[in-house]
């Protein structure tokens, strides 16, 4: 019977201090081995029970492997119905608060590596994409709209080429360097040019600000992907634009040191996966062969306007 194999698999403690963790954060092995305090032998058979009973999901990207809680399914109907006896629990309330500081101090080192490698990231950008120019393609696919936001702007060099497209653009980064590099490029047209310090995750914008949002070079540094989609299509207006910019699904793991990626780039079914659930439709995509035998993908896609 198929509820004998969740009953058997949530009968251990630390599996459901395990469940309860990855219902709130999407967590790598070694983030679940330095949280549980145990071998990650231990842990990484916990998890396989988890995953074979479908009460988790197992993401490989690389030689890494992430795991959360499905986002649908019969797997998180179970943990749903369950949920409500998780949450007094002294230990698991206790472990959700140091993954939430881990999490911190993961966004933390993300945005002093960009500080750091700020005044050197035009030309780290270069060795990857060569004589490619991205930002003409990613004007060309960008609609001429009155408000475009580039998330992730980086230093501005898109920005600076999409005041020529748009009335007003929004440039959003975490990085306070790479900001600071902006402004000092974009300015002084500053009825034009907006640019804002914030997570990506946590946009600073309000809902419908943006007629049109560029994600150029940036999606694959976000820890949460399909979180970071779900934002965009709070900020932009029904029928707005999104065009994305990254690599194809690569197995190139020295970029997560050189370049601080997260992701080894993604597939189109994978950016399907992104837009789809928070009602975006792919309307146009684009590949080009670029430096380090690497592939990138360039999306256009639309917001439902019954979204």
């Amino acid at each position: 019977m198929e509820i004998l194999n969740y009953f058997k698999a949530l009968s251990d403690f630390t599996r459901i201090r395990v469940l309860n963790i990855l219902l709130n954060h999407e967590l790598n092995v070694n983030e679940i081995v330095y949280l549980m305090d145990m071998s990650q032998p231990r842990i990484s058979r916990h998890l396989k029970i988890l995953t074979d009973a479908g009460l988790l999901e197992c993401r490989r990207d690389g030689k890494s492997s992430f795991y959360l809680v499905p986002a649908k399914g019969p797997g998180r109907e179970i943990i749903e119905a369950i949920q409500y006896l998780m949450e007094d629990e002294p230990l698991l309330k206790q472990d959700l608060a140091c993954a939430e500081n881990l999490v911190l101090a993961r966004k933390e080192r993300s945005v002093q590596f960009f500080d750091h490698i700020a005044s050197r990231w035009d030309l780290l950008k270069r060795e990857i994409l060569g004589d490619f120019d991205l930002n003409e393609a990613v004007i060309q696919a960008t609609p001429p709209s009155d408000v475009v936001v580039d998330l992730g702007c980086g230093t501005g060099e898109l920005v600076e080429k999409l005041q020529y497209i748009a009335g007003r653009v929004i440039g959003v980064d975490s990085s306070s360097k790479m900001i600071e590099l902006a402004r000092k490029r974009v300015y002084p047209d500053r009825e034009k040019v907006d640019l804002r310090l914030g997570e990506l995750e946590h946009l600073p914008l309000k809902n419908e600000e943006a007629d049109c949002a560029v994600v150029s070079m940036v999606l694959h540094h976000v820890a949460t992907p399909d979180r970071f989609v779900s934002e965009v299509s709070r900020v932009i207006k029904n029928n707005g634009a999104l065009v994305i910019a990254d690599f194809d699904k690569h197995h190139d793991e020295s970029l997560r040191q050189t370049y601080g990626d997260r992701w080894l780039g993604f597939s189109k079914d994978e950016i399907l996966g992104f837009l789809g659930p928070n009602g975006f439709t792919m309307i146009e995509d684009r590949s080009f062969k670029i430096e380090k035998n690497l592939t990138l993908n360039l999306y256009r896609s639309v917001l439902s306007a019954d979204y």
